[in-house]
């Protein structure tokens, strides 16, 4: 596509555009990036491979350019989303399109872009990449991608979920594309589009298959808030559930600058003395969950996501999170993992949300190099994000990912379970 003829396509993105697509993040960044990294994608953090030293973003490119790692000959890319088969030695070009140049949102895909380099020094074998650095609008997303387009096989890419919805609403996706977020638009999306991005909803899912195996009978009570990702992930939750056989109770719980509503949880407690279920479900992060358990007490078996994960800095201890069952990354919580430990970490690995999104940059390489080398096939990837099994039903592509479960033990950190 010639950037030439874009102004058409993005005028029919830009309308009708949902204005902002919020997130779920549980901490301030930015809305647009949503929830597609579970533990909310938001302490500042410069992250890189320990492979090189940190370089900043890219600077702003002239129109038409871009960042490359070395110029390759180009193949053709048709139907599905697979590249062609090549010659023997062909070389597949590989373009990560991130939001380098956004002021909100560059940090995130610095994390990202590092995580994607790190699994291309890795497995660089027949493969360049090149780096599409854009800002965080649809105008911006949508000329980074048609330049994105002219000279790669297959684009990894946009990162924020307006700018994942702009390309889908601008039917511009004419080559395997792997979007890095979940779009939130009720449009189908294109058989060429693969999103491989992080859900908190699939967490709670996957959440609800565990506890059903662990509780075959009783009912499960359901602790959420009023911010969109808890309401996603407590209806995800309930929704599988339900589904399983099972009943719940779901009880709301205000909160004001992080803090939970203290009256709600004395009627909670009053609640629980009489019509105690079997377990609970908390679509909370790590500091609501700590005040609820301190009310309440830590007897309940209690399920929770990525988002109630306290991390492992040293010296920390979180009592009220014992025995909190959770699943994560095995990036974050399985370090010990054989595909974990073939990677650098990052420098700054201080903050679990860049360190998630570090580990996507990983196995979307490692997706995107997959699909360029084994064109039209199904296939499994033993991922840090988790297990990857990549499947097209029907001429639509998709990508399910179990994630890691573990118990949380305070002061020792996380002892895997395995068979969930």
């Amino acid at each position: 596509m010639r950037v030439k003829s874009l102004k058409n396509v993005i005028a029919t993105a830009v309308v009708g555009l949902i204005a902002g697509l919020a997130g779920c993040s549980s901490t301030p960044l930015p809305p647009d990036m949503g929830c597609g990294v579970p533990g909310g994608l938001c302490a500042p953090a410069l992250p890189n491979t320990s492979a090189r030293p940190y370089e900043p973003p890219p600077p702003t490119p002239e129109p038409g350019s871009e960042t490359s790692t070395s110029p390759v000959e180009l193949y053709p890319v048709t139907g599905a989303p697979q590249a062609q088969a090549r010659p023997a030695g062909g070389t597949a070009r590989i373009a990560l399109l991130l939001p380098l140049q956004s002021p909100g949102l560059g940090q995130a895909a610095e994390a990202v872009r590092a995580g994607f380099m790190a699994g291309h020094e890795r497995d660089r074998a027949g493969i360049e990449v090149n780096v599409i650095p854009s800002g965080d609008s649809p105008e911006s997303t949508l000329q980074a991608y048609a330049r994105a387009l002219e000279q790669n096989d297959i684009i990894v890419g946009p990162l924020a979920r307006s700018s994942v919805a702009a390309i889908v609403a601008g039917n511009v996706v004419t080559k395997p594309t792997l979007a890095l977020n979940h779009p939130q638009t009720d449009r189908p999306l294109p058989p060429q589009l693969l999103v491989v991005g992080l859900s908190l909803e699939e967490e709670a899912r996957q959440v609800a298959e565990w506890a059903a195996k662990e509780h075959p009978t009783g009912r499960a009570l359901v602790l959420g808030g009023k911010a969109a990702w808890q309401q996603r992930a407590a209806g995800a939750f309930t929704s599988r559930w339900t589904r399983l056989g099972h009943d719940n109770a779901t009880v709301e719980l205000p909160s004001i600058d992080g803090y939970v509503d203290a009256n709600a949880l004395a009627a909670l407690r009053s609640r629980l003395e009489t019509d105690r279920p079997a377990l609970v479900f908390a679509a909370l992060d790590a500091g609501a969950l700590r005040q609820v358990r301190s009310a309440l007490g830590t007897s309940l078996p209690t399920y929770a996501l990525s988002v109630a994960n306290p991390g492992r800095a040293p010296g920390l201890s979180v009592p009220e999170l014992d025995g909190v069952r959770l699943v994560d990354l095995p990036w974050t919580i399985q370090p010990d993992h054989p595909a974990v430990m073939a990677y650098p970490r990052p420098v700054d690995a201080d903050s679990l949300d860049m360190q998630r999104l570090y580990a996507l940059g990983i196995d979307a390489f490692q997706v995107a190099r997959t699909l360029a080398q084994q064109p039209g096939t199904n296939f499994e990837l033993d991922g840090v994000t988790g297990r990857l099994s990549v499947r097209q039903n029907d001429g639509a592509w998709t990508l399910r990912r179990d994630e890691a479960a573990a118990v949380y033990r305070d002061g020792i950190g996380y002892e895997a379970v395995a068979g969930k």
